[in-house]
């Protein structure tokens, strides 16, 4: 039985005029900022946050670390961060935590950037449990512990942070933390993959493609790879040129082949700069041309591409 709350005029009123309130003070700080309205967000987010506002003091922060509205300073950035991050509002200690991690405006400190993170992760803040869950799996500053990696990707992907998804995956694929699990590792790819994050939708094309997780489909593969592909993703280029080489869940295409080994190439993909040497050297959609084919092995080879090494007789150490 649902019970219906019925309030006084004069309660009614007070609301109304909070409500108001509300949106005047919106009107300020914060929708500048919200607005692009740059010059002005710092005029009114100054003014506000000398009194104390913790989030005019965060979009401070914010316009001095981007340079907008005034000229980027890293160090006024970090001073505002931390006014409003000591005062317990999230959004500030999380950017606090990434200014300390990538050293901007201060000395790189990595503790320093896990404490913040962690103040932030442990309210519920999803981008900053992400990150976390980075300091831990690449060790940065702490002992590198896969568990506690995992548990701070899997409270963020369960938010539907998309990047967070993506590494879960990639736990999963690798058994870090957990025992490997392919199945689970497909689950939070196709997650990340369909809200759009190319190197998500690249790991799930590789699943395709080895029947890891799934049953083999080179049609899906190709689908996953074109989709990263066309978002520039580097690697996925690569494996799209190689299935158009190969004719594997496409037509054989030779031409189609070279420009997207030579895009993700390029962008330093060892593995698209390896197979398009070797395209150079067959002359395969290209025309045949040897120092090309060398070219584009040394480049793989000084990535540390075991099979350009070999092919060039570079000394594997």
């Amino acid at each position: 039985m649902k019970f219906l709350v019925h309030l006084p005029a004069t309660t009614i009123i007070a609301l109304l005029c909070l409500s108001i309130t509300n949106a005047q003070n919106q009107s300020t700080c914060e929708t500048s900022y919200s607005t692009q309205q740059y010059d002005a967000a710092f005029d009114e987010c100054k003014s506000e946050a000398k009194l104390g506002g913790a989030a005019a003091q965060n979009y401070l922060g914010q316009l001095y670390e981007y340079g907008l509205g005034v000229y980027q300073n890293g160090i006024e950035a970090v001073k505002w961060y931390r006014m409003a991050a000591e005062q317990g509002f999230i959004e500030a200690q999380s950017n606090l935590a990434t200014i300390y991690q990538r050293g901007h405006g201060v000395a790189q400190n990595y503790s320093e950037a896990t404490k913040w993170y962690r103040m932030a992760a442990e309210q519920g803040d999803s981008l900053a449990q992400h990150n976390l869950g980075g300091i831990y799996l690449h060790g940065l500053g702490v002992d590198q512990d896969y568990v506690v990696a995992l548990k701070w990707y899997r409270m963020a992907a369960e938010q539907g942070v998309a990047g967070a998804q993506d590494n879960l995956g990639g736990m999963y694929e690798k058994g870090q933390g957990v025992d490997q699990n392919y199945a689970a590792a497909v689950k939070w790819y196709r997650m990340a993959a369909e809200q759009g994050l190319d190197v998500a939708q690249s790991n799930l094309g590789l699943m395709y493609a080895r029947g890891q997780g799934v049953d083999q489909s080179d049609i899906e593969s190709v689908k996953w790879f074109r989709m990263a592909a066309e978002q520039g993703n580097a690697m996925a280029q690569s494996y799209l040129g190689v299935s158009y080489a190969q004719g594997r869940g496409i037509a054989q295409d030779d031409a189609e082949a070279v420009k997207w080994i030579r895009m993700g190439a390029e962008q330093g993909d060892a593995m698209g700069q390896h197979t398009l040497a070797t395209m150079y050297n067959e002359g395969r959609g290209v025309q045949q041309n040897t120092d090309e084919a060398v070219k584009w092995l040394r480049l793989a080879a000084e990535q540390g591409y075991v099979d350009s090494q070999f092919t060039l007789g570079f000394p594997l150490y």
